[in-house]
């Protein structure tokens, strides 16, 4: 791993889950990491859902826009994070992969989206510290 690791979030439509973790790693991690994120299907557009209950975090990723995985995009990437994209995220020795096991926020409304955004924060602090010790920065 580089002295900037590079972290790659996946799930399906890229809209959701993918974008709020790649929004808190961004805001929390600032210039230490890279952050990517891509779906293996992904939609139109953010869910406004998720946009709402980052906003409420001061965390804007209303201008994000959903990807879609690409090989390369793993290659770059030191830390692989999939959220329920099941076989579609390609596999390369050397990388670290996690898969996190998080309710989809398509549909639902804004309680249960702020549930899975919490869930999600508390990973991505534990994350932040495993890959950028407090004494590194």
């Amino acid at each position: 791993m580089s002295d900037k690791p590079t972290v790659l979030f996946v799930c399906v439509h890229n809209a959701g889950r993918s974008q709020m973790a790649a929004g808190f790693l961004r805001e929390l991690g600032g210039d230490r990491v890279e952050v990517l994120s891509a779906g293996s299907a992904p939609k139109d557009q953010i869910n406004p859902v998720a946009v709402e209950a980052m906003a409420e975090e001061g965390i804007d990723i209303a201008g994000q826009q959903p990807k879609v995985l690409t090989v390369e995009a793993v290659k770059e990437s030191d830390v692989v994070i999939t959220m329920g994209c099941g076989d579609a995220c390609p596999i390369f020795p050397g990388k670290r992969y996690e898969d996190w096991e998080l309710e989809d926020p398509a549909g639902q409304g804004i309680d249960a989206v702020r549930r899975i955004r919490d869930d999600i924060r508390g990973r991505i602090e534990t994350l932040l510290a495993e890959l950028v010790p407090a004494s590194a920065s």
